[in-house]
């Protein structure tokens, strides 16, 4: 069978690419057909925001479309969400804060679907999906069993989850559920955020004047992938043990860092990528955003191949110039 469906309208990047195969998962029941299938032949996709796809993909696209919002405990001080995976992460974020529910603001305008959320252990301006977690449910395809996992047994970490290891592309998540608050305790010390913040002079701000802040921030930063393909950061920042730090820092004393409270340093990323000239830079319709350099951008008609050509070019020179070894965020999709 030839490769003739377009698969552009799901992937961020707007990357033209075919493949042969696409199934709309609504429910668990639509997954039975894949029972016991090798994990090789398909392909789990949320929102296809931090996927790079290739020009053809071979395996068979299983189009996460698992929708709903319930409450399944509504207590004095909290409430826990059954949410499906489909769900737009955004949209559940501006519903909480609708409904007087906190703990996720932080993390507004966090592109892709609610299922990715756990995979990813998404985190910004100091809070991480972790922190509200509780579990999940989901259909271990290659054993064609249903699973419900807390959140121990799914093993988050940062940017870290058991579905990038052991249950990598054998787990299909249907539903996660999350704790949050019925107080506010906005969280606003990020730097930026703070900045921003009191940029419009709001000293005491509620959770919704937080995700406003996020908003602004993320935008002004970020390019929109529905005016300029991209997958929002396409690196992780590194995370050094204290001999690796000390050793980087000596030479190069200017060298940001964040004490982690596990003993480790996190290194940004984008001022490795900036001190190697790649912010701004552009080769053909790929290049590397001038606000943002962690985002590699599609400006226009850029194939998977290239863009991935493009980023090893980047990882070839942060590992020459610094010795550190860069990690892709986004999944190669061939």
């Amino acid at each position: 069978m030839p490769t003739s469906i377009s698969l552009k309208e799901f992937n961020s990047f707007q990357i033209k690419s075919f493949g042969k195969e696409i199934h709309f998962i609504k429910s668990e029941a639509d997954l039975i057909p894949f029972y016991g299938r090798n994990p090789d032949e398909y392909y789990i996709l949320g929102e296809g925001s931090n996927v790079l796809m290739m020009s053809e993909i071979s395996k068979v696209i299983l189009k996460n479309e698992i929708k709903g919002i319930e409450i399944i405990h509504d207590g004095p001080e909290d409430v826990t969400l059954r949410i499906g995976a489909g769900e737009n992460w955004h949209q559940l974020v501006l519903w909480a804060l609708a409904n007087n529910y906190f703990g996720i603001e932080n993390l507004s305008l966090i592109p892709g679907s609610v299922g990715a959320a756990p995979v990813q252990n998404i985190g910004a301006y100091g809070v991480e999906i972790s922190e509200v977690f509780v579990r999940l449910e989901g259909i271990h395809l290659k054993e064609g069993k249903r699973m419900s996992l807390n959140k121990k047994a799914c093993a988050l970490g940062y940017r870290d989850s058991i579905f990038k290891h052991d249950l990598k592309d054998v787990f299909f998540i249907s539903y996660v559920h999350l704790k949050l608050s019925k107080t506010p305790n906005p969280k606003f010390e990020y730097g930026d955020l703070k900045s921003n913040l009191n940029a419009a002079g709001i000293l005491h701000p509620s959770p919704i004047d937080v995700s406003n802040a996020v908003i602004s921030i993320r935008q002004s930063k970020l390019p929109d992938p529905k005016i300029l393909g991209n997958s929002g950061s396409f690196f992780k920042n590194n995370l050094l043990t204290k001999n690796e730090f000390d050793a980087l820092h000596e030479r190069f004393p200017e060298m940001p860092f964040f004490k982690q409270e596990n003993g480790t340093y996190k290194i940004p990323t984008a001022w490795l990528i900036e001190s190697c000239g790649y912010k701004g830079k552009r080769e053909g319709d790929v290049g590397c955003h001038e606000k943002q350099a962690l985002v590699l951008v599609n400006y226009g008609s850029a194939k998977g191949e290239e863009v991935l050509a493009f980023s090893e070019k980047i990882v070839d020179a942060i590992e020459q110039r610094f010795g550190v070894q860069l990690e892709r965020e986004v999944n190669v999709l061939s």
